[in-house]
């Protein structure tokens, strides 16, 4: 079978096949992806370990941090616990919560994963509105605002905040 046809029967069997859970498999959220496709994960009860992902997967189903995946566990490693079983994506989600059975840890946390139309909906939000066009508002979307960038969810988000040592320190120097 050729890359693309396998590509294709994969994609299709993630994304169209419903979702049913066995006692042994749970569900998990990706913190991370140290690389050589594994994938550090935390179950509802805060337990983080790694998972493998199957070959059908590699080079066809991409993961990010926050995605939610359904896991059976291997019996035999020590530091890989588990192995991909299904990519969970917005409709399965929505699916297992109807059934009832994602877990209440998730329940309380929005998902984060594959937000395509939650992004496109909310920069339609904060676009201003053309006919409203007054000198006022074309001067505040001149301002450098960040709001409507994309915004990297691979990434931590860090905020970091300048202490007043920093500033008192800059001005020293440059007051002598």
């Amino acid at each position: 079978m050729s890359q693309a046809t396998k590509r294709k029967y994969v994609v299709k069997e993630v994304l169209e096949d419903s979702v049913t859970l066995s006692e042994q498999q749970q569900i998990v959220r990706v913190l991370g992806t140290p690389g050589n496709n594994l994938h550090e994960v935390e179950t509802d009860e805060g337990q983080r370990f790694l998972v493998s992902m199957p070959t059908k997967f590699r080079k066809n189903i991409w993961i990010k941090r926050g995605d939610f995946l359904i896991v059976d566990p291997i019996e035999e490693g020590e530091k890989v616990k588990a192995e991909i079983t299904c990519i969970l994506y917005k409709d399965h989600i929505r699916y297992l919560k109807k059934v009832g059975l994602w877990p209440e840890k998730f329940v309380a946390e929005p998902p984060e994963n594959h937000t395509s139309d939650k992004n496109s909906s909310d920069e339609a939000t904060t676009l201003p509105d053309p006919s409203k066009n007054s000198e006022d508002e074309e001067s505040n979307t001149d301002s450098e605002d960040d709001s409507d960038l994309f915004v990297n969810t691979n990434r931590a988000n860090y905020t970091s905040i300048p202490s007043e040592d920093d500033s008192s320190e800059e001005e020293e120097p440059g007051s002598q």
